[in-house]
């Protein structure tokens, strides 16, 4: 075997690793998870169609540069009820827990939708459906 030739099978190797680091890399940074997600919401009536939510949000990239800026109380045809915006980060507590009091919500209304959003990409994530105590979804209307 030649100098040459060994010298000619390392440096293919390091071009093979080097390519092999690049892909893993990128496909590390295109995996990146762009919205916080909603995991849980606690709602109380609190007077005559208005209705207080607590809700929980996981966001694992929350830093001062990048974090959940707030998140808002929905229906199924995308009308906002309700939004809290959250003006900083939350990087020492997560899970965090933030509330909305008194969002306003129409009477034949059964269910809302709350989702949370992130301050570069704007609202995604995991959604949680939330039934409002109080009133029943068995009555037939729909909600």
């Amino acid at each position: 075997m030649s100098v040459n030739s060994s010298v000619g099978r390392r440096a293919f190797l390091l071009v093979l690793i080097s390519t092999a680091f690049s892909a893993h890399a990128q496909s590390s940074a295109s995996s990146e998870q762009r919205f916080p997600d909603v995991v849980a919401v606690k709602v109380r009536a609190t007077g005559p169609d208005r209705f207080d939510f607590d809700v929980t949000i996981s966001s694992p990239y929350d830093t001062p540069r990048r974090y959940a800026d707030g998140f808002r109380v929905y229906t199924s045809d995308d009308s906002v009820l309700g939004e809290r915006k959250l003006l900083h980060d939350h990087q020492d507590e997560q899970p965090f827990t933030r509330d909305l009091h008194a969002v306003k919500i129409p009477p034949g209304l059964k269910k809302v939708l709350v989702q949370a959003r992130d301050q570069k990409y704007g609202y995604g994530g995991k959604v949680v459906e939330v039934v409002l105590p109080g009133r029943s979804s068995k009555s037939g209307q729909p909600g």
